[in-house]
């Protein structure tokens, strides 16, 4: 089964930014994107509480923790995601997708239950579908670094493709898509999803992490294409969004012109030291807002 997360096609976005020509209003209009946050940086790691504090932001979803058997909040229990359900249909914010941070310190590469882990994600996800299926989400992050960094390291690299080989078919099936979160290169990250060879095996790029190792980011967006981008966190660290080292009206014509126009824009760290998560949420949201969406 191939997936696609979008269409391929060219925005107008790109031309939209230029005010007093009326092109803000249409870009409102027909803008795609959606706005979200990840629920650990909002302090609410997989906690059914980051709907309290989204709506508070504002915020239309949420990405949401995703661990390991039996932890709190585990959406492997029908219980619990009925209880999300609750929370969606209560705050009006979506689940926009689900992150395993986990492997960061069980890595994929090493540790030998990680796999089932991420089979399970297949299984619960598939399980939302029939469920809720005009709620349920469709890509989960597998995050690559601490203990499950692969940068510079080619074996656990190859580890990390034979493992997804065996569920890329699973997840295909299912119209899962997991997106690969790493300090790896454009160059690398696409190695990686073409070692897999399934459309289920996608990019989740991260604008501050791979700006702090160096690459361009507004080149890698193009080169890896945003047909095989699968969602976005829009991030920066230490800084609000707008106030740091990311150019993000530049990042923005980037993806566009990359072709990824319908999927979600995840707002992760992005605060000051010590300021209020609320108020700095709501400040990255409005920045998002206007910067992506031509709300002004």
């Amino acid at each position: 089964m191939t997936i696609s997360r979008r269409p391929f096609v060219k925005s107008l976005a790109g031309a939209a930014v230029f005010s007093g020509s009326g092109l803000f209003a249409r870009k409102r209009e027909t803008s795609k994107l959606r706005i979200g946050a990840c629920d650990w940086s909002i302090g609410h790691k997989q906690d059914i509480g980051a709907f309290d504090t989204g709506k508070k932001i504002g915020l239309e979803g949420l990405q949401v923790s995703f661990s390991t058997p039996g932890s709190e909040f585990d959406l492997r229990d029908p219980k619990i995601r009925e209880a999300y359900y609750q929370r969606v249909d209560q705050s009006g914010i979506k689940i926009a997708s689900l992150g395993m941070g986990i492997l960061n310190q069980r890595p994929l590469a090493t540790e030998p239950e990680a796999i089932g882990w991420v089979s399970d994600v297949v299984d619960t996800m598939a399980a939302m579908k029939k469920e809720r299926p005009e709620d349920a989400p469709e890509v989960c992050l597998l995050a690559f670094f601490g203990k499950g960094d692969l940068n510079g390291k080619p074996e656990a690299m190859e580890s990390v493709i034979r493992k997804l080989k065996t569920v890329a078919g699973k997840a295909g099936d299912a119209g899962v898509v997991f997106g690969i979160e790493s300090l790896l290169s454009a160059d690398d990250h696409l190695k990686l999803i073409e070692g897999v060879g399934s459309d289920a095996i996608q990019v989740y790029y991260d604008s501050a992490n791979s700006n702090r190792m160096g690459y361009d980011i507004y080149k890698e967006v193009g080169q890896i294409g945003g047909d095989r981008i699968c969602e976005v966190h829009c991030k920066e660290n230490g800084a609000l969004l707008g106030e740091g080292v990311v150019d993000f009206p530049r990042f923005e014509k980037a993806l566009s012109a990359a072709g990824y126009e319908d999927g979600w824009l995840i707002i992760e760290g992005a605060m000051k030291k010590g300021s209020d998560v609320v108020e700095a949420y709501r400040k990255n949201f409005a920045t998002l807002d206007r910067v992506f969406r031509g709300m002004v």
